[in-house]
């Protein structure tokens, strides 16, 4: 088990690197709406779900506020605007809300300081197995005041994912963590008032 445990962990850490070495050698993208996460975001179809934004997919499995912390300059360049999911990993490594809300406070007055003028958009840490659920919601408090602070909308996810003990709905999970088809289609209801204000078009 150990031994497996650990592959996984090599397999996982070769593959953030691997995307992170794309990201690298492409071009900042500017003028473009940038999703900017970790699995979640990186699994999304962005380019299908929302075509007429020509949308950047800058999400990478594994991340933490720390790891995007440390890609900025691979993401954030004159966007059109930012759509930003993060923290759940940095939960299932046991950080605590507090260690969590303080990195994301970091993470987005960063954001806010490459692109003072973009619409950027702070939204909710999902539901994921309800033992996570409190903790979630502290760091989904302050996320909020985070977000208020930087000028930025805050975009809570949890009433459209959430079951009533706190856990990401069965239907839209085959993990407890990452979304399904259903489950996308439920984020994606959620961003389109969010989108259709952006008025971008192509």
């Amino acid at each position: 088990m150990l031994i497996y445990r650990l592959g996984r962990r090599y397999l996982l850490r070769t593959s953030i690197a691997m995307r992170a070495s794309q990201f690298a050698q492409l071009p900042v993208p500017t003028g473009r709406v940038v999703f900017f996460g970790d699995s979640i975001t990186e699994g999304g179809l962005w380019d299908e779900w929302f075509p007429q934004l020509r949308p950047v997919n800058r999400g990478i499995g594994g991340n933490t506020i720390d790891d995007l912390r440390g890609r900025l300059d691979t993401a954030i360049d004159a966007p059109a605007a930012i759509f930003l999911l993060i923290g759940t990993n940095d939960l299932g490594l046991g950080r605590s809300p507090g260690q969590v809300s303080d990195n994301l406070r970091e993470l987005v007055a960063e954001i806010r300081e490459r692109a003072p003028h973009a619409p950027l958009h702070v939204q909710s840490v999902m539901p994921r197995k309800v033992k996570f659920a409190g903790r979630i919601r502290e760091v989904n408090s302050a996320a909020w005041e985070i977000a208020a602070e930087a000028d930025a909308a805050y975009i809570d996810l949890w009433p459209a994912l959430a079951d009533a003990n706190g856990a990401l709905r069965p239907e839209f999970t085959r993990d407890g963590l990452h979304l399904s088809g259903a489950g996308y289609a439920a984020w994606i209801e959620v961003l389109r008032p969010h989108v259709a204000a952006l008025g971008v078009e192509h």
